[in-house]
């Protein structure tokens, strides 16, 4: 009996400083579900490259978990494992979102895992569609538009190393590396950037870079050294903000592409109307530069800070070479050729947890 009540004590010796550092630190569950239903369509200058049909569509639901433990000194531990899940089918992918783990200290926090670029952070931050929805900014922005593209510099990159700065008097650097786990005896993959961005009060300013080396671009067998260069903002007065990007993407034996996004969204109590506009051109080396205009209206009722009611009409126009399509999200039109013009209009719920 007595050794009994000696290895309950040893176990519970082991047990209960776990048990507390767990409570000290805790670890958060968080998660967020957003579901649209859509009617879309497609047509061109000929036949309808797609037919109006419904659909249901998830619009990045996530569910994760997140942690820190206090190491002492002012240095913190943290960790973050994200995966999405589809509410309306289950061909998801485990943990293919943010996650990483990292060291935070009063000179900022370095991470490794993979995780959004600045790039994508810098425009998902003045997006009013928060990078979702048919009319959010990959259908005009980030490289798309160009040989059937989608957002290809809407990267959450793989194999990554981090570096966030603290904020100096609004200003906060973001830095971002890429492992060339990949390389070759010819080809040295590279997918590097960065951002500079200043916060304070009603305004917002941003200046994000990325870099891409022997990484594919469609339809080139020798992939082109890229360079993607972006200046954003947002100001708010009163119960109106503003917001505008413009990027120029170079790539080597082509012409420069270049996009602009502007939009309002106005509060009025619970509710918000939103505009967007959205522009991209050139960026290839055919006869007719490839050219197309995204505009999204959306109606948003916010039942509380967590849950909301969103709906939308986007309609995109393209010329004959021009590939825009919805944004990537919720699942651009399937087989869209150059020159066809998607439309559809969405209603969707949001609640985050």
């Amino acid at each position: 009996m007595n050794k009994k009540l000696i290895a309950l004590a040893v176990v519970g010796a082991c047990v209960a400083p776990a048990a507390m550092a767990q409570t000290a630190n805790p670890v958060t569950l968080y998660g967020r579900v957003h579901v649209t239903f859509e009617s879309v369509e497609s047509s061109g200058p000929g036949a309808a490259t797609q037919v109006r049909r419904n659909r249901v569509s998830d619009q990045a639901s996530l569910l994760g978990v997140r942690g820190t433990e206090d190491l002492g000194g002012g240095l913190k531990a943290f960790f973050q494992l994200e995966t999405a899940f589809k509410p309306d089918q289950n061909d998801t992918t485990f943990a293919a979102r943010n996650s990483g783990v990292g060291l935070q200290g009063a000179w900022g926090s370095v991470l490794m895992g993979r995780w959004d670029t600045p790039y994508k952070v810098v425009t998902t931050a003045i997006d009013p569609f928060g990078d979702v929805t048919l009319g959010g900014y990959t259908a005009g922005m980030n490289g798309s538009g160009v040989r059937g593209v989608q957002g290809q510099f809407d990267r959450r990159e793989q194999n990554v190393v981090q570096y966030w700065s603290p904020s100096w008097a609004g200003v906060a650097v973001r830095l971002s590396y890429m492992a060339n786990e990949g390389r070759t005896a010819t080809l040295n993959p590279r997918s590097n950037g960065a951002s500079v961005t200043y916060t304070g009060g009603p305004v917002y300013l941003a200046y994000a870079y990325h870099e891409f080396k022997d990484i594919v671009f469609f339809g080139t067998t020798t992939p082109p050294k890229q360079i993607a260069n972006q200046i954003a903002g947002t100001f708010a007065f009163g119960p109106v903000k503003v917001g505008a990007a413009y990027e120029k993407i170079k790539r080597d034996g082509f012409t420069d592409h270049k996009a602009i996004l502007g939009n309002i969204v106005w509060t009025l109590g619970n509710h918000q109307f939103i505009y967007q506009y959205t522009k991209a051109e050139d960026g290839d080396n055919v006869a007719v530069s490839p050219e197309c205009k995204v505009n999204a209206l959306g109606y948003q009722y916010n039942f509380s800070r967590r849950t909301f009611f969103l709906g939308q009409y986007t309609k995109i126009d393209n010329n004959s070479t021009g590939t825009c399509n919805f944004g990537v999200t919720p699942g651009s039109i399937a087989g869209n050729t150059a020159g066809a013009d998607p439309k559809g209009i969405s209603l969707g719920l949001r609640h985050i947890f």
